[in-house]
């Protein structure tokens, strides 16, 4: 490990950061979410399946983002790879705003670059 390790992994956050989709919802409540920042080992898992998924997003690769980054309330898995049939048959609009909603923290692929 080199000196700077410990300060780099202090700055690691493990926020919960809520999101609401009111059109997953039932009755007048939305469904909720839970998502933690967007790393770079995510980004990875999902080019090896996407390559070039920063520039070029998919359908497929933003539901893959969906099911990789949603959460419950304990930090667990909210959805499995068993449901990317499901994600696919609904409306490309909810999807695509869900996924806006899991990226929304990142201002621009530019900024990603940066870092």
């Amino acid at each position: 490990m080199s000196k700077y390790s410990d300060i780099l992994r202090s700055k690691i956050s493990n926020e919960l950061v809520q999101v609401e989709i009111p059109e997953w919802g039932e009755g007048d409540e939305p469904m909720v979410i839970y998502t933690k920042n967007i790393t770079c080992g995510d980004f990875q898992k999902l080019q090896r399946k996407h390559p070039d998924f920063l520039n070029n997003q998919t359908i497929s690769g933003l539901v893959d983002l969906i099911i990789l980054k949603s959460l419950d309330e304990n930090g667990d898995r909210a959805f499995s790879d068993s449901d990317k049939p499901i994600f696919m048959s609904m409306p490309l609009a909810q999807v695509s705003d869900v996924a806006a909603k899991i990226m929304g923290n990142i201002a621009t692929i530019e900024d990603m670059e940066k870092n």
